[in-house]
């Protein structure tokens, strides 16, 4: 099976395909509010007429460049092209200030590869194992691990945690709007049916970055400055030393691990996995009053946990038959179309098949770090266009990523607000990536939250070992990252 399965993707025809699906899913993760996820619907009909080896191979590329694609616009523009480089923006675009374009995005193409062998090679090896262990997260576990994810945000805040955490408890606010989950109820719609499903992640995103950006270039538009970036860029090879890749290594290896544990878990994703590997970087650094100001370590971190989720998402789609991203229920649906069945009897019945998906990532993933690492003197050069010609195509870009979420004008209105929003935030200095954790976990930990209250009665906490060490491990990540940021905040006024 596993020949036949290596045979079926190395085809002339497939592995074209293949190149075909990386450079379109790295386009779509590189344009703002197109993402991975848009690419694989898109392309969903094309694969009608291929074989199930050709089709889900196309798919899986597209899925692999769709996410390794959002560090360009993220590095370059300071706006994550999928939710899954959010925690690349914090290093990423400081870099590219410094003149380290080339630097930063190297560094990021090239984890983006090694997370996602990492992630590959979890998934080919340790798939039943790990798929038993998440079936043990029920509603205790999944409650416990969002409140622990949420206590990243303590480390997010900085030195003013007051305004960090006003950030945070806003996201989740916002994450209420639209139907209860569990009971069905309107909450905070207005009557507008358009708020129904709530508010799209990707429309949040595009609003705090991209938008935000434009009105802060727009209030200095008229003072007299050179709108446009010289960026002389000299590069050899990736742009960073075999040394630095050496010294790299632990926190990339970190961060992948950190990155297939959340793929694995069911509607956790790679905007977590990015977040939260971050923040185990920069506690766990001998430099992190460094981070956020353009280090490799942030970067290494974002692209090499993003990146190994696909392998840990991939996990439960095949073993189980369930999706851990909304990407993998689009490749769910491509799979079934092809008449392969995931879920334990897959690699009886469809071993080939397996075996060609696992190939076709590997061939994507090299793919990607080739076309990646040949176009990134291209990337650079938008580092060069006069923003006051640049932003306003970002503009039109990020409109038609919003409308293109649901298909409603509606959500370039939300997107705008948004941007206003975001634009009084960073004039009353409150950060905004605590937002967005609050808004993708807050739905999580209280759907979750209703369900243990409704079992605590007939299925205590104490019988749920997980349960009781993710709330342990939550107590000590605020105390630590408390007592952090408190050291952070007097080193501070002892400069001053």
């Amino acid at each position: 099976m596993i020949l036949e399965g290596i045979l079926a993707v190395c085809q002339p025809l497939t592995i074209l395909w293949i190149a075909i699906g990386v450079v379109v899913g790295i386009i779509f993760g590189a344009i703002p509010g197109l993402t991975a996820t848009m690419a694989i619907v898109m392309f969903l009909p094309v694969t009608y007429s291929m074989s199930a080896s050709q089709g889900i191979a196309m798919l899986m590329a597209l899925y692999i460049g769709g996410i390794s694609g959002g560090l360009i616009s993220a590095i370059l523009l300071n706006i994550p092209g999928t939710p899954s480089s959010v925690a690349t923006c914090f290093d990423g675009k400081p870099m590219a200030n410094k003149g380290q374009a080339g630097r930063a995005l190297g560094t990021g193409v090239v984890f983006s590869f090694v997370g996602t062998l990492i992630g590959i090679g979890i998934l080919m090896v340790l798939a039943p194992v790990l798929c038993a262990f998440a079936l043990k997260f029920q509603a205790y576990e999944y409650c416990a691990l969002a409140l622990f994810s949420l206590s990243m945000v303590v480390a997010l805040t900085g030195t003013d945690m007051p305004k960090g955490l006003i950030s945070a408890v806003l996201g989740a606010l916002l994450a209420t709007v639209g139907l209860a989950p569990i009971d069905s109820r309107p909450r905070f719609t207005f009557d507008m049916y358009q708020l129904n499903n709530g508010f799209a992640l990707v429309v949040l995103l595009i609003g705090l970055f991209a938008i935000s950006e434009v009105m802060s270039f727009a209030e200095s538009v008229r003072k007299k400055e050179d709108f446009s970036i010289e960026q002389n860029v000299k590069m050899k090879g990736a742009g960073f030393s075999l040394a630095e890749f050496i010294m790299q290594i632990p926190n990339a290896i970190v961060s992948a691990l950190i990155g297939v544990g959340i793929g694995i878990l069911p509607g956790i994703g790679g905007g977590v996995s990015c977040m939260i590997s971050y923040t185990v970087s920069k506690n766990t650094s001998k430099h992190r009053e460094l981070y956020g100001t353009g280090i490799m370590d942030g970067i290494v971190a974002s692209e090499t946990a993003n990146n190994a989720t696909i392998g840990g998402a991939v996990i439960p789609l095949l073993s189980l038959g369930i999706p851990g991203d909304p990407a993998t229920a689009m490749l769910l649906g491509g799979l079934m179309i092809h008449n392969v069945a995931p879920g334990p009897l897959i690699y009886e019945k469809n071993g080939a098949v397996v075996y060609a998906i696992f190939t076709a990532m590997l061939i994507a993933a090299v793919m990607m770090l080739l076309f990646m690492l040949w176009g990134m003197r291209f990337f650079v050069s938008v580092l060069k266009v006069p923003k006051n010609y640049l932003l306003p195509i970002v503009m039109v870009l990020c409109g038609i990523g919003a409308i293109g979420n649901a298909n409603q004008i509606f959500d370039t209105y939300v997107m705008v607000g948004f941007g206003l929003m975001a634009f009084l935030m960073i004039k009353a200095k409150i950060p905004t990536v605590p937002m967005i954790l609050g808004f993708i976990l807050g739905p999580t930990f209280e759907q979750n939250l209703r369900r243990v209250s409704q079992l605590a009665s007939s299925d205590p906490f104490w019988n749920h070992p997980i349960f009781c060490v993710l709330i342990v491990a939550t107590v000590l990540v605020v105390i630590f990252s408390v007592r952090a940021n408190l050291k952070d905040a007097a080193r501070e006024d002892s400069n001053e």
